[in-house]
């Protein structure tokens, strides 16, 4: 067998004995009795990590006897202000607590992300914080064959406890906002409240669109398919389709839903282009939050996300662990528009 170039993960190890990454995990750190398997896919599995030089988590594992006095947490991205505040807070009760910090981005790519993760491991952190996880399951299985702790941030994993915001009620605050700005127009189409950015398979996105669909079906207001403009988080994306939806209905529409600040930045990048006498009769609202919105030309309502509290809540969940895996939601804020501050610590720094 053909050695790897690289180091080895489990997920080579995987594909190369044709088991699950769960099942690789188990054989290597011994809880694959407890898993009921087989002690000859055990020893395939062992044999072909031996042959590709994989002992990290059996080194890990060692180590979980001891205290490194590390904590890790992986966000995806840094450019982000609200994933950056996150990691301000997580580094400040870190600190508090008399432990050393380890954050990483994984960019949004789930084999980063886990390879993070086996990195930590190897470092026998204490416990672990994920946040936007990308791929949640193979997390807590790499969490759980090292026997450490871990939990999800901001969208939910199935294996440890979650701490996540209420996007549904978020979403309901802002859609709300939006309708009672609305004004009309002898347009029926441009009427409308358009909702931009964002992948409709994601918790987050799902939720939102949920609670935006709700609040406009309440007042009499059915969401046709072509309001939901769900173009992924690229800003270039979101530009582009702003521009298109201005082309088709001849001007900005009496409401946009702009449902992150990178979509909102995308949705900038076409606004910038417009005289300001087109946004006359257009309310705008961004689930996120950036305090230079305040600058802009036009009042835009926005939602913070109460990145502190979560990190609070998830450092409660790490130091007195409930039975069963909670998921704990977190109510974020409706900000008005031309507000400069707004927000505790690390939402404005």
């Amino acid at each position: 067998m053909t050695t790897l170039s690289r180091k080895a993960t489990i997920y080579d190890i995987a594909r190369l004995s044709g088991a699950s990454p769960s099942t690789v995990s188990a054989a290597l750190s011994g809880a694959w009795k407890s898993r009921r398997i087989s002690e000859t896919t055990v020893e395939t599995i062992r044999r072909i990590a031996s042959e590709q030089g994989y002992s990290t988590n059996m080194q890990a594992r060692g180590l979980r006897q001891a205290r490194s006095g590390m904590v890790g947490m992986v966000i995806p991205v840094h450019d982000n202000r609200f994933f950056s505040s996150m990691s301000q807070s997580f580094e400040a009760f870190a600190r508090d607590r008399g432990l050393v910090p380890v954050i990483a981005s994984s960019m949004r790519d789930a084999a980063e992300e886990r390879r993070i993760v086996e990195t930590l491991i190897s470092y026998a952190v204490d416990y672990v914080f994920i946040a936007g996880a990308t791929d949640p399951d193979a997390i807590s299985a790499l969490c759980d064959a090292a026997q450490l702790r871990h939990v999800f941030v901001d969208l939910p994993g199935r294996g440890a406890p979650s701490v996540i915001s209420d996007n549904y009620h978020g979403a309901r605050l802002l859609t709300q906002r939006l309708l009672t700005d609305l004004t009309h127009s002898d347009d029926p189409a441009r009427d409308r409240i358009y909702f931009i950015g964002g992948v409709a398979t994601d918790y987050a996105t799902s939720r939102r669109i949920e609670g935006f669909r709700d609040v406009l079906a309440e007042a009499g207001l059915p969401v046709a398919d072509d309001q939901i403009l769900t173009c992924g988080y690229p800003p270039r994306r979101a530009m582009q389709e702003i521009a298109a939806l201005c082309d088709r209905l001849g001007g900005l529409p009496a409401g946009l839903f702009v449902n992150s600040l990178t979509s909102f930045e995308g949705v900038l990048g076409h606004f910038v282009g417009l005289p300001p006498g087109s946004f006359d009769g257009s309310v705008i609202g961004c689930y996120d939050y950036d305090p230079f919105a305040a600058y802009l030309q036009f009042p835009v309502h926005m939602v913070r996300q109460d990145s502190h509290r979560l990190i609070e809540e998830a450092y409660r969940l790490i130091d007195d662990p409930q039975p069963g895996l909670t998921v704990k939601e977190v109510e974020p804020a409706l900000i008005a528009p031309r507000t400069i501050y707004a927000g505790p610590f690390g939402e404005h720094g």
